[in-house]
Formats: C-alpha cells, structure tokens, sequence
C-alpha cells in the first residue's frame, strides 16, 4: 500500500562503532547530567520559616463577605452551587423575620451554605457567578485534616468575622 504523500523516508542502520557498543560515554554523559543537577541551587522552600509569595491570583479558602453595615451579602440565589462544576456546594434558603432585619441584607438567606473542601477543584465559577459579590476564594489554604466530616465547612467557618468600627477607634486613641 502506498502512502498518501508519496514520501518514502529511506532508514539505514550503519554498523554501531567501538565506543557506542560498550555505553561507557552514554553512561558519562548521564552521571555528568546528574552531577550537574546535584550543585544547583535546591528550589524547595523551608515552608515554616520561610513562606513564598503567592501571585495575584491565589485562589485560597472561600469566604462570605459582608457588606457595609455588617450583614451578610449571600442571598440564597443559587447560582454559584449551579455553576459549580464539581457540584460541592449546597444550602438552604430561608425567610428573614423582623428580628433579623441586622443581619441579612433581603429577604432570603441562606440558612445553611456548605462547601465540601473535598469535592472543590477552585476553579472561581462560584466567585463569578455570584451577583451580590457575596463568595469569594481569596482565603488562606485549605488546612489538613483526618476526618471526612471536617472537610465540609458550613457557616460558622465561611463568613467573614463582622468589623467593629469602635474598636478601630479605641486602638488609634491609645
């Protein structure tokens, strides 16, 4: 059968010489190569004491971020466990009351909004689909950890702490 470009590539085997029959320049050639590599500078960082820097980019530990007057920005919409491709995040939305008025910006919020830090791959669809600006991945590293069940970080874990201006005033003071 004839190919279709019509090329023939012609091989031919000459007979191997004295030196390339007994490998010893070959095996040279690969010490010299690891014996190269042996006194270069080592790349690994000494994490403990020495930390790297991250770039701009860093998807780190989801939070859920407040607004202005301290309550939280999630509305229970949904679109982020939609676009997660990895399906890792699930909630339950709820009614706000009257009591609640401090706490939750509209209506409906999320009463319980879970992550399964397993499952997560930080892709960020979550981050960009979200209208409120309420996720965002720009948290420290996922910590290590032996049981399954601490993986799955709720609320308590997710949102941010609220910032208390008086106690920004009362450090300045000081």
């Amino acid at each position: 059968m004839q190919s279709l470009s019509n090329r023939k590539k012609v091989l031919e085997q000459k007979p191997m010489s004295f030196w390339e029959r007994i490998y010893l320049p070959a095996i040279a050639k690969g010490l010299s190569i690891t014996i190269k590599h042996f006194f270069k500078k080592i790349p690994t960082v000494k994490y403990p004491e020495e930390i790297r820097p991250y770039s701009k980019n860093f998807r780190g530990q989801h939070s859920l971020k407040r607004d202005e007057q301290g309550r939280e920005r999630c509305t229970a919409c949904g679109l982020c466990a939609l676009s997660c491709p990895a399906e890792a995040i699930t909630m339950i939305a709820a009614e706000r009351t009257k009591e609640e008025l401090h706490l939750y910006r509209e209506e409906k919020y999320a009463a319980v909004y879970e992550i399964n830090m397993l499952r997560c791959i930080f892709c960020g669809l979550c981050e960009e689909a979200c209208p409120k600006e309420a996720i965002y991945l720009d948290g420290k590293h996922v910590t290590a950890d032996y049981l399954r069940k601490d993986f799955i970080y709720g609320k308590d874990k997710l949102v941010e702490p609220k910032f208390d201006i008086t106690k920004l005033s009362q450090t300045t003071n000081n």
